[in-house]
């Protein structure tokens, strides 16, 4: 007899005792069939509670054998109440356990059988079927003899309950009659699969073949002589599900995977609609409805045209086939899963495990109920999902592929107009194709459902915890739960509204390293050597205006503000925390002298736009920081120049007595100097703010307008867009900037940097050439600030150029803020891309929380 066990859950050894289940079990280990940790052993546990084996009660006096018989069923109880946890520890991981224990009576049996269902794995039963006589001579030859009553009670039990065992629910129940010719085999999870070479998930198709062939050729594959689509690297392709109903081809669409599935080079997995199918095909009372009647609809131009037998065979395939689908696939590499496909979704607990109720949530993910359209309520199951193993699924369409909580939804609505998505991995990239549309023939779409729902609240149980943020330009952010909560209160009790707050900009890493010129901390030969060695040859540097980063988001009227963000405005200015970056009153006046001239000029009309949306910089600087100004530098200044006057003084005297201290005294005019310099910096970035008229606004980045985005454009176009600001309200200021091109204009603009700072200006910004640069692949930064050496008085303090505190402060470590600099910068533009293109406020939401908390994580606030 050959025995094939399970790859994970429980098998019961069923025998009276003497039946030689430790003995076969002893066997296959010794065989290494079987792991010793795979088998859990009763007479092993009675051992680790009480330090005996076996306790004999026979052939003593009544009282002594009761008592005996009281503390053997006690130290049982206590034995089988452990091996019960550890059996059920090992079903929640997944593994297999062997129980060598009699299991005669149906109460033990039961409790096994609940806890595998319990915990969704298989329970299967070994039954040794051993003669009554056998049994008896074995006893004999036992150290501690059961006795034969007891053997004989036991045999009783097993003849009355051997008949009932194929009616207990076990996979499969193998009755052994002897061991001589046993075979043992170990079963293997089908749910997993390597990934070989790659693979490509594909969302849910709903019968739309064109899109699925367009985005097959897309991703590489080519047909070969066969028909069949084989990529020439090896990769195979996965269905997440739904591969037919609602769309034009759905019959035709199947018969596709089928052919694939079975030739090894594709993967399907089941789902609410395959299921539904593979019923109505079973002759079970189905009602088609939901799209699914279009399937059946194509059954009966097939069976006109290939006639009733051809017709009744692909049925059958085709049912064969949907009822064998595998609820989910766990894909491994090297060994490790690393990811899991699933069409509506699955819990932690179900990953690499079958089940019926595994199965139904695979197809339809959490459900709460059905609304008043009868449609199902969808409860966020992906909230729950703690594991690092990302999950890829569909069933729920979404405008555009979203990753939350390392789970990706690759479900685009293809058949409601929207894209058929294919994720690939381990590239972890998503390919897409737009439908050419809208193939349900449904005015009600989800993804309208979506739209209409788009200004809705985030749920914030989805952030706070920590999330991932899939970004085009960086691939996976993480945010981890530490500084996501923190942010969440801010964005709850301190910025604007949500609807509004769509970007923050991202932080400004200086030179990756310290000049290396004595005297400077900061110098632009750094950035400019920092570019080229990453094949940067043209670059652009700009004036860094001294004032405070603003977001302006305007609108062309307060109706263009109620579509975009479901309120009336025209517009919002906030800082680059969230909030409002002036008073009520002083924004409403400010956006409404903006929006007169960006009307009057045509802007909008120009550029047929409902909004733009600027990176800015406001000055004077006292508008946001004059509390710091009084507080700190001026009061600092005043009390450094005083006190440096004083030992100055005193000093200037003593040297008349003692020339030994002019080096002191040289040291403290070199520290006054410093303090009067300190002053001149801060005082030149501020001025009396006596109307709107003092507000200099100098925008350096046009983001975005209502049906674009501008990140594909050079530096050059946005100082271009300064320069047409400037010219459309006295309220924008143009921003000076030099292109870097050669070695020529790299010396002119550090003669420049060098002119503007020795005047107390901050410094320049230097920039590729264009807003995104890349690498061999690799995001580089998008700008880099290299500061004056007046202005870093302010920031390193008015003696931070003495040359014990220039060493120390040459050590400073940048690599932190390199690194939040380009997460935060690929979260920015992520947000405004969603925004654009009409995702939800929670979608642009995800991307802005991200931003703010990432801010939170301590960084040198110096740098």
């Amino acid at each position: 007899m050959n025995i094939v066990l399970p790859y994970a859950g429980i098998v019961l050894l069923i025998g009276p005792s003497n039946s030689g289940k430790s003995t076969l079990l002893k066997r296959m280990i010794e065989k290494e069939e079987i792991l010793p940790s795979e088998v859990i052993s009763s007479d092993d546990f009675r051992i680790m509670v009480s330090d005996v084996e076996f306790i004999d009660w026979h052939d003593r006096p009544k009282d002594e054998s009761d008592s005996l018989m009281d503390e053997y069923q006690t130290i049982s109880g206590e034995a089988f109440s452990m091996m019960e946890s550890v059996i059920e520890a090992r079903c929640r991981l997944n593994k297999l356990t062997i129980i060598d224990a009699t299991n005669l009576h149906p109460d033990d049996r039961k409790r096994y059988i609940t806890l595998a269902k319990n915990n969704n794995v298989q329970i299967q039963s070994i039954v040794l079927d051993i003669a009554e006589d056998e049994l008896l001579a074995r006893d004999e030859r036992r150290e501690h003899p059961r006795g034969k009553r007891r053997i004989r009670q036991q045999c009783q039990t097993f003849k009355r309950e051997k008949r009932y065992l194929k009616k207990e629910g076990y996979a499969s129940v193998y009755t052994i009659k002897e061991t001589d010719n046993l075979q043992v085999s170990r079963g293997t999870n089908p749910l997993e699969k390597d990934i070989g070479h790659g693979i490509d998930i594909i969302g849910d198709i709903h019968g739309c073949h064109e899109e699925l062939i367009l985005i097959l050729e897309k991703l590489g594959y080519q047909k070969n002589q066969e028909g069949l689509y084989l990529h020439p690297e090896g990769r195979k392709f996965v269905s997440v599900g739904d591969v037919m109903s609602r769309g034009p081809e759905s019959l035709k669409t199947m018969l596709f995977f089928h052919e694939h599935v079975q030739k090894g080079v594709a993967y399907m997995i089941d789902s609410n609609h395959g299921w539904k199918i593979a019923r109505w095909l079973d002759g079970r009372g189905v009602t088609l409805n939901h799209g699914d009647e279009k399937v059946e609809e194509e059954f009966k131009r097939y069976e006109e045209e290939h006639g009733r037998e051809k017709a009744a065979e692909t049925k059958n395939k085709l049912k064969e086939f949907l009822l064998h689908a595998p609820s989910h696939y766990v894909f491994t590499k090297n060994g490790v899963q690393t990811l899991i496909c699933v069409h509506a979704g699955i819990k932690d607990a179900f990953i690499g495990k079958q089940s019926e109720a595994i199965s139904d949530f695979c197809r339809y993910g959490d459900t709460d109920g059905f609304d008043e359209r009868g449609k199902p309520v969808r409860k966020d199951w992906y909230i729950s999902h703690k594991k690092s193993t990302l999950i890829v699924w569909g069933h729920d369409p979404k405008p555009q592929p979203l990753l939350i909580n390392n789970t990706i939804n690759i479900d685009q609505g293809a058949v409601f107009g929207g894209a058929l998505t294919a994720f690939r991995y381990p590239e972890r990239e998503v390919i897409s194709v737009q439908a050419s549309q809208n193939h349900s023939g449904d005015d009600d779409t989800p993804l309208k459902e979506w739209e209409k729902n788009r200004l809705n609240p985030p749920n914030i149980g989805k952030f706070i915890n920590g999330y991932s943020v899939l970004t085009e330009k960086m691939g996976e952010v993480k945010v981890q739960k530490d500084i996501v909560k923190p942010a969440i209160d801010k964005i709850s009790h301190f910025t604007i509204p949500i609807e509004q707050l769509i970007y923050i900009p991202p932080t400004m890493s200086p030179t990756p390293s310290p000049s290396s010129s004595a005297n400077y901390l900061e110098h632009p030969r750094e950035a400019i050597d920092y570019y080229r060695s990453q094949g940067i040859q043209t670059m652009i540097a700009e004036k860094k205006h001294m004032g405070s980063r603003a977001i302006l988001f305007l609108f062309r009227d307060t109706e263009a503000s109620k579509k975009h963000t479901g309120f009336e405005s025209l517009g919002v200015i906030h800082t680059r925390t969230g909030r409002r970056f002036f008073d009520v009153k002083t924004e409403e006046k400010l956006i409404l002298k903006i929006n007169q001239d960006l009307n009057e000029s045509g802007y909008f009309d120009r550029y047929e736009t409902d909004y733009v949306l600027l990176d800015a910089e406001i000055m004077p600087w006292n508008l946001k920081a004059k509390e710091l100004i009084s507080s700190q530098y001026a009061h600092v200044a005043e009390n450094a120049i005083l006190d440096r006057t004083m030992l100055k003084e005193k000093i200037e005297k003593a040297v008349y007595e003692n020339a030994d201290l002019k080096g002191w005294l040289e040291e403290y005019e070199l520290k006054l100097e410093n303090a009067h310099t300190f002053k001149e910096v801060f005082q030149k970035y501020c001025w009396e703010i006596e109307d709107l008229n003092s507000i200099q606004i100098a925008p350096f980045h046009v983001l975005a307008h209502s049906e674009d985005t501008f990140f594909d454009k050079p530096h050059t176009w946005h100082m271009e867009m300064n320069r047409n600001f400037a010219k459309c309200s006295h309220l924008f200021v143009e921003t000076e900037y030099k292109v870097i091109s050669d070695e020529a204009s790299e010396e002119e603009v550090i003669k420049w940097w060098e002119d503007i700072t020795s005047e107390g200006h901050e410094g320049i910004v230097i920039k590729p050439e264009f807003f995104i640069a890349r690498n061999k692949g690799k995001l580089l930064q998008p700008a880099i600030k290299v500061r004056g050496r007046k202005y870093l008085n302010i920031i390193y303090g008015m003696d931070y150029l003495l040359p014990e505190n220039l060493e120390r402060l040459k050590n400073r470590n940048t690599g932190k803020k390199q690194k939040l600099a380009l997460r935060e910068f690929s979260l920015g533009i992520e947000g405004i891309q969603r925004y654009v293109k009409g995702e939800s406020i929670e979608r642009v939401h995800e991307c802005v929380l991200g931003t703010l908390a990432m801010e939170s994580d301590p960084v040198d606030p110096r740098l």
